[in-house]
């Protein structure tokens, strides 16, 4: 019994008996004008379903009122928006008929199942019927009274039913197409994308900025020199404030903030970088072949991340050790290459996630990366495409 009577505490259930009631005020409307208006409803709800802002109010009409949601939300079945194909019209149409007739059929019973209600009771009381009602009931008797209650259950369980099936149908009627569910699905899979680069642009820049303050740190308290300390400072504000910079550009993305930010630095920039690694205690041999300003943005900023994470590795895995680094525009492609001594390291928390990230990163551009042991150096080689 408490299972029968739980839809009826939900507020869904009243509001969908209201979104069917109010398709019947059209013919209801057209009835007082003639009655021959009101048979032609289905004809002026055919004209009407074509129109594209159409789908806009039915779908905003059918959110609202059958599903309770007001706002857009993962996995929405019903959508609001204009009808964009012929086949967006002709389902909306189809809904409104289906609308009108079901919603026509509701109205019918909501009011002739009370008035039946009535007549029997007066019946078994035998006393005058009321007038307006479809279903006559004959005679007077007494055990009316026990089939009074029959057209309130009947009426109870049509605005459950009849919810329950035009919610049902709203999905199918008013939801997205084939070609806007594979919209959604891509705009989703560019929002997961822009999530991963976040998160990578923040481990590469952050935890550079980190490594970078941890060995100046630990290299000024071993030193006890006043000017290496002051050097070592310098170099942590440095890569502090670039490090703060990346992070107000990530937090602005995250906020869609309309302000500007600054830019993702480049490979033009790897000047700052190389410089806070040699301040650091690595002792770095570059060399820099080819236009660097002939890079396009995309790679010079993923080859500049590139090259940071793998600085970051050096100083946090081996320290302050020699450090080639060569980068070369040739060819039609860039080439980064940072080799230095192996050295046996503890694994430390996150060990491997900067590699993997250097990986992703070249094949999402088309690239190759290669990490790994080679000749008795650790090696990060990378090529990646620039036509």
């Amino acid at each position: 019994m408490v299972r029968m009577l739980r839809p009826f505490t939900r507020a869904v259930t009243y509001t969908r008996w209201l979104h069917l009631f109010v398709a019947a005020v059209l013919p209801a409307v057209l009835m007082y004008v003639d009655d021959i208006w009101m048979y032609l409803s289905p004809v002026l709800l055919a004209l009407a379903g074509p129109v594209p802002a159409m789908r806009v109010v039915e779908g905003f009409q059918a959110r609202l009122l059958l599903t309770g949601q007001r706002q857009e939300s993962d996995g929405q079945e019903i959508v609001v928006a204009p009808s964009a194909t012929w086949a967006d019209r002709a389902r909306t149409v189809v809904w409104l008929q289906a609308r009108l007739l079901l919603g026509c059929l509701v109205a019918v019973l909501t009011i002739q199942l009370p008035i039946t209600t009535d007549n029997l009771v007066a019946g078994a009381r035998g006393v005058p019927l009321g007038d307006g009602a479809l279903v006559p009931v004959p005679g007077q008797h007494w055990w009316y009274a026990l089939l009074a209650p029959l057209p309130l259950v009947l009426l109870a369980a049509v605005v459950v039913g009849s919810g329950v099936l035009i919610t049902r149908l709203a999905p199918k009627l008013l939801g997205p197409s084939p070609a806007e569910r594979l919209a959604a699905l891509e705009e989703r899979t560019e929002q997961l994308l822009e999530r991963t680069r976040i998160a990578r642009e923040l481990h590469d820049s952050i935890g550079h900025a980190l490594t970078v303050a941890v060995v100046q740190a630990g290299a000024a308290r071993a030193a006890g020199d006043p000017d290496f300390t002051d050097r070592a400072l310098s170099a942590i504000e440095d890569t502090g404030r670039a490090a703060l910079e990346d992070l107000e550009r990530v937090l602005g993305v995250l906020r869609e903030a309309r302000r500007p930010v600054s830019a993702r630095p480049t490979l033009a920039d790897a000047g700052r970088l190389l410089e806070s690694a040699r301040s650091s205690g690595a002792k770095l041999d570059t060399e820099v072949t080819g236009p660097l300003g002939a890079v396009p943005g995309p790679v010079s900023r993923e080859g500049y991340r590139i090259l940071q994470e793998a600085l970051t590795n050096v100083l946090r895995h081996a320290g302050a050790v020699p450090v080639r680094v060569r980068i070369r525009v040739a060819d039609g492609s860039l080439g980064l290459e940072i080799r230095n001594p192996l050295r046996a390291a503890a694994p430390g928390p996150g060990r491997g996630s900067g590699l993997r990230g250097i990986r992703e990163r070249a094949a999402l551009l088309g690239g190759q990366a290669r990490t790994g042991p080679d000749a008795g150096d650790w090696q990060v080689h990378v090529v990646l495409p620039v036509s």
